[in-house]
């Protein structure tokens, strides 16, 4: 039996730290999120049964001339670097990888790109229109509160198109992150998901009428739309998570990536957490999470909590303490970037935090939103 949200008193997961005002989450009678059962479920799933179903796909598009027989989106991170691995090394296919530039790039994921492709990776990077770019990521911080919402459109439009002009059929994503974090739960026993998919959860709906309302030409706006029916008319194209056929752990795929795709950490603690070696390619990143605490209460530190809870490296009252030490992170660091990025003022800047800031969770104390709940 599922429990229904009460956006009149927020709680958390009984097990890990995901809290009520996650965007789709449900709770059981035990008071654990979706995220909690799906756990629990991976260790009694029948993963063999997967993965003959994986082998059957990679077998239906292996190439037989030595051709790219799948894309996959990477950046250099752990998650895109463990998936090519396995498909490269493990089952003998020939990946593509492919990265979608981000609007600002950090020294450290640059270098990690650069050696996950000279680990040994055929690589297509794409840069959108830069200016486009901006104006998209402007207009998503300011009116929906996603900081890289043109970049996060362009990381599902531009891969899909990619694919497609180059007939490649298999296009693998790392984590089906609804099901992994908390949130829809509708594709966990679907190897493949569709176009309508993306659009509808992972952008939310209506981006499409952002991009035609931005003013910019359909040459500016090519990477950000998704191919249209006429372009897919007999195009085989097939995508999936890679998360669908394994059991998903970050951690591990981590370890992977240090190791063969000569990965490195960030020297400190990213910003907002007590980790070093994930989302170390773009500052905007930062800013995301940041605004994603302000809408709903929790930020880096409660996602990378509960994913080292769920999988057993951490009981929930260490997660706590972690969470109450990291959470929240106001971006100093970043500000004068962001500030010049964005062409905006302080003052213009700081009424975005104001107008998306959740004032039931919220007040504003000497310039900065302090939170009036504790995390329990």
């Amino acid at each position: 039996m599922a429990i229904e949200k009460n956006h009149s008193k927020v709680f958390w997961c009984s097990n890990c730290l995901n809290m009520s005002t996650r965007p789709r989450i449900s709770f059981d009678e035990r008071g654990w999120c979706n995220s909690c059962q799906w756990m629990e479920k991976k260790k009694t799933l029948d993963w063999d049964a997967r993965k003959q179903e994986l082998l059957e796909t990679l077998d239906k598009h292996r190439s037989k001339t030595g051709g790219f027989d799948c894309v996959v989106p990477a950046s250099g991170g752990k998650d895109g670097s463990y998936v090519s691995y396995q498909l490269k090394h493990k089952y003998g296919m020939h990946p593509l990888a492919v990265t979608v530039t981000p609007a600002l790039s950090l020294e450290l994921g640059n270098k990690n790109l650069r050696n996950y492709i000279d680990s040994g990776y055929n690589h297509i990077q794409i840069t959108t229109d830069a200016n486009a770019l901006c104006a998209l990521n402007r207009h998503g911080f300011i009116e929906m509160g996603f900081p890289y919402f043109g970049w996060l459109v362009a990381i599902q439009a531009a891969v899909v198109r990619l694919a497609v002009n180059l007939d490649i059929p298999l296009l693998f994503y790392g984590e089906d992150g609804e099901v992994e974090y908390g949130g829809s739960t509708e594709s966990k026993n679907r190897a493949m998901y569709d176009i309508a998919y993306m659009k509808k959860i992972y952008l939310e709906g209506g981006h499409e009428k952002v991009l035609r309302s931005s003013g910019l030409s359909d040459s500016e706006l090519y990477f950000f739309l998704f191919p249209t029916d006429e372009e897919l008319k007999g195009k085989d194209l097939n995508i999936t998570h890679w998360s669908y056929f394994e059991a998903w752990d970050p951690y591990r795929n981590y370890l992977v990536a240090k190791e063969h795709c000569g990965l490195e950490e960030a020297q400190d603690n990213n910003s907002g957490t007590f980790t070093n070696f994930s989302q170390n390619d773009q500052a905007l990143y930062a800013l995301h999470t940041y605004m994603m605490y302000l809408k709903f209460g929790f930020g880096r530190a409660t996602q990378d909590a509960g994913i080292e809870v769920r999988r057993g490296a951490m009981t929930r009252e260490q997660a706590v303490n972690l969470v109450r030490l990291y959470d929240g992170h106001y971006p100093e660091e970043f500000i004068q970037t962001y500030l010049t990025y964005y062409q905006m003022t302080q003052e213009e800047f700081d009424s975005v935090l104001d107008k998306w800031a959740n004032k039931e969770l919220f007040e504003k104390i000497e310039g900065r939103w302090t939170p009036i709940f504790t995390i329990e």
